[in-house]
């Protein structure tokens, strides 16, 4: 009976403390579980512990994720490797202090643990705390012994390591998921290489995919609230927030992706902050060794690649003809050669992220540039080094020996200066022989000042009387042109560099657009459409510029050319190209638009290689901006626009990748008590438009919004909507999308390179509202104002009609069930060809 009452006594007493100590939420101690439904929950509930199963997947995983946020984020998955299948697992603490993931209630089998040991009962406590670290502490010496941080699963967090520590041997690195229904252990990985100056990469398995910049420069240092530690201990980079009531999270995708998310709480949901590899150029070894990539010049080139000053393509033909400059540079074979340390100098080359640094050695922290040149030609294998500000040391001599692999120039950012090995030519060193007189040198300078500075002012005063003449010719001339008296207003002009300038356009000198553009250099040349041929140009001021030449034998002539520049120079929206100005000297109108370094969208959505570049999150962004400027232009501006020739071609992309629609020369004012307008002239591009359009010459605002339909679709494709041919089981892209729409397989239609990356929820809500804006019915379309509220999320979607221009391949026109289906039958036997385009 004593011992009856005893054993009573202690179940109660332990019942109350497990109540007490699991009230706290955020700790966990020797005889406390953790089970399927129950959850751990830091102090100010900003994190979750608990079991989830990710998408689809039937297993379970014990993960860390963040309790506030609607959408579940997960941040952290113990038995990523090694799931439960049902929902039978539970977490507890053993008398050791170590924490024990079980398959079952019964603890017989388990899937993780920490792997601590402290030996002595009751001596630890797990606790979650509001960074989102599970920890495990010692109770009397407050020590960690254990913590999540050091075993990151897909993100990185702000305080989180990203490394290795010498000691411990433990390695921070952060490793993707398999896919989004399976946390297991993936194919990509962000990791600290120490070896020479030690450098961030992300790897797929072993090969380099992206590298990042060396450390410690100043410049990164003291404005990315990121630290970098090297000492004998340990080596590790981390990130801090200013903010600590900012939800911030840095995530590594399972296609190979990195991104920077924050959680916006107005909007409901993650915004991107930037993402890696964010082009071509920072594709590890893009150019291969002794190659340089230009993030600047992609577009005035038909190649980004480039060879560092002395060296030569290795494979003329690959680098030439294939774009294909992986084989990289070689030495320029010359005539004689040079003696180690004679006849050879060292070439700048400025505004670069510096070579991979892994080969590399610092000679000294602190040493200065003309220190480190001579120390690299003290060594007859130093082929290149670096002056470089070093964060709280000073400038550091860095130098290499071996090859010069991965070198980014960008001028638009302040990074740091190299210096190449290269030899001289006979006349470089009479030059330099030339420059050490002195004297002459003196002479040289200010007779050359002298006559620079009379021809500028004889130069001014004579552009000066020549803009006085050519400020009415023009003015009457514009106006002469312009028989339209909606067009016809007053204009005063400023004059300015080159042009005159007016309230909505400005006027160019022939003259000035012929020197921005080196005379229409084949090498400017951009790209070529029905308006004629588009040339990248340079002010004499540095601004860069488009410029749009219309051809003697272009398709569209001067009634497009005046509709262009009126309509578009009163058009002012970020996602609108800008109208800078133009000439109308000369036998050619010429249209000068702002520069868009990264060209059109069908650039990279109907290229192999260029679509890696857009994942799923940058395609809705782009989705989102086209239709943001169509709202624009339809209703928001106040003119009642129809742009009558939207394409993928027509939307170009600025350096962040934003879209700008272009080209308004075929473009319409309708005016709003108009239901729909009528022409004679069908112009356009077949694919892209509605068949009241196509057929009738029918158009208005709906005409634009199947126009859309169509890109949103191309979009997720990554297929030309006119690319089907008489192979194919359809002949429209619509037909296909339609059809398997119908049959719910539409996530088929998802190109390769998006899979991975998108959310399936997300892409099916894009491809409803591309059918909604196709339907071939016009009436029922939706308008551009709509379906920016359909993409947001902010209304339910409607059942989407019959699309136009569904043709379905058929040996027999009176198929019952092609009719019952709603699709067109072709008959085989009376088409002669079906060409593809």
């Amino acid at each position: 009976m004593y011992f009856h009452k005893l054993f009573l006594q202690s179940f109660l007493l332990l019942l109350i403390l497990h109540f007490i100590v699991s009230s706290s939420k955020d700790t966990i101690t020797i005889n406390q579980v953790i089970q399927d439904g129950n959850l751990m929950i830091s102090r100010e509930n900003n994190f979750a512990l608990g079991f989830f199963s990710p998408g689809s997947s039937r297993y379970r995983y014990l993960a860390i994720w963040y309790h506030k946020v609607q959408e579940q984020t997960v941040l952290w998955v113990a038995n990523r490797n090694d799931p439960i299948n049902g929902t039978t697992g539970v977490l507890s603490m053993d008398h050791y202090g170590n924490l024990i993931l079980y398959r079952n209630h019964d603890r017989k089998v388990s899937v993780w643990s920490t792997n601590v040991s402290v030996e002595v009962t009751d001596t630890c406590v797990a606790q979650l705390l509001d960074t989102g670290n599970l920890i495990l502490v010692h109770n009397k010496s407050k020590r960690v012994v254990w913590q999540s941080f050091d075993h990151p699963t897909d993100t990185v967090l702000p305080g989180m390591k990203l490394g290795f520590n010498r000691r411990t041997g433990i390695q921070h690195i952060p490793i993707s998921w398999r896919s989004a229904d399976d946390p297991g252990t993936g194919n990509f990985s962000f990791r600290i290489n120490p070896k020479g100056s030690p450098q961030a990469f992300l790897y797929r398995d072993t090969e380099y995919i992206w590298r990042g910049y060396t450390w410690p420069l100043k410049s990164y240092a003291d404005t990315s609230n990121v630290s970098f530690v090297n000492n004998d201990e340990e080596i590790y980079l981390a990130y801090y927030i200013s903010d600590p009531s900012a939800i911030v999270r840095t995530k590594l995708y399972n296609s190979g992706h990195v991104k920077k998310l924050a959680w916006h709480e107005k909007d409901g949901k993650w915004k991107e902050f930037w993402s890696l590899p964010m082009s071509l150029c920072y594709r590890y070894g893009y150019c291969g060794t002794y190659g340089i990539c230009d993030l600047q010049d992609q577009t005035s080139r038909e190649f980004e690649c480039d060879c560092l000053p002395g060296y030569e393509p290795k494979f003329p033909r690959d680098w030439n003809i294939l774009k294909d400059a992986s084989g990289g540079c070689v030495r320029k074979r010359l005539e004689s050669t040079s003696v180690c340390g004679q006849g050879e100098g060292f070439v700048k080359v400025a505004h670069v992220k510096i070579p991979d640094t892994s080969a590399a050695v610092w000679v000294s922290m602190n040493m200065s540039p003309k220190d480190c040149e001579k120390e690299c030609r003290r060594n007859c294998s130093c082929s290149a080094y670096a002056s470089i500000e070093i964060a709280r040391q000073g400038t550091g001599c860095l130098t290499w020996c071996g090859e010069l692999m991965d070198t980014v120039q960008n001028k638009k950012k302040d990074m740091i200066f190299m210096f190449v090995l290269m030899q001289l030519t006979e006349m470089a060193q009479k030059s330099n022989d030339f420059l050490k007189r002195k004297d002459m040198l003196a002479i040289l300078v200010t007779s050359g000042f002298s006559a620079w500075l009379v021809i500028v002012i004889l130069a001014y005063l004579w552009l000066k009387k020549k803009k006085k003449r050519v400020r009415n010719k023009w003015n009457k001339r514009w106006l002469e042109t312009n028989s339209n008296s909606y067009y016809k207003e007053t204009l005063v002009g400023n004059e300015v560099e080159g042009s005159i300038s007016y309230p909505d356009i400005a006027f160019f000198n022939l003259s000035t657009i012929l020197a921005a553009t080196n005379n229409f250099s084949p090498d400017n040349k951009l790209g070529q459409g029905g308006f004629g041929v588009v040339y990248k140009g340079k002010f004499s001021n540095g601004k860069e510029v488009a410029v749009k030449r219309l051809l003697n034998n272009s398709v569209q002539g001067m009634e497009e050319f005046k509709n262009e520049v009126m309509l578009t120079a009163k058009l002012q929206h970020k996602n609108l190209v800008k109208l800078i100005g133009c000439c109308i000297q000369g036998e050619e109108p010429i249209l000068v638009y702002e520069y868009l370094p990264n060209k059109s969208l069908d650039s990279f959505i109907f290229d192999e290689t260029r679509r890696l570049v857009l994942d799923w999150q940058k395609r809705f962004d782009i989705i989102v901006g086209i239709a943001l400027g169509l709202v624009y232009i339809h209703q928001d501006s106040g003119l009642g626009i129809i742009h009558r020739d939207l394409k993928t071609s027509n939307i170009l992309l600025d350096e962040g990748m934003n879209p700008k629609i272009s080209d308004f020369g075929l473009a319409r004012i309708f005016k709003s008590s108009q239901i729909q307008e009528k022409t004679n002239r069908i112009a356009g591009t077949f694919g892209y438009m509605p068949p009241e359009y196509a057929v009738f010459g029918k158009f208005s605002t709906k005409s634009d919004v199947f126009s859309f339909g169509i890109i949103l679709l191309e979009i997720i494709t990554g297929k030309k909507s006119n690319s089907f041919c008489q192979e194919d089981s359809y002949l429209s892209m619509t037909g296909e999308i339609w059809h398997l729409w119908r049959e719910g397989r539409a996530l088929e239609i998802v190109g390769s390179s998006l899979k991975e990356s998108c959310s399936p929820n997300e892409v099916l809500r894009c491809i409803q509202i591309g059918l909604l804006c196709v339907q071939e019915n016009v009436l029922i379309r939706p308008t551009m104002s709509a379906v920016v509220l359909m993409l947001n999320g902010e209304t339910t979607l409607p059942t989407s009609k019959q699309p136009a221009f569904i043709f379905r391949k058929s040996n027999n026109i009176s198929n019952p069930s092609a009719e019952r289906d709603g699709f067109l039958s072709v008959d085989e036997e009376t088409i002669t060809e079906v060409v593809c385009r």
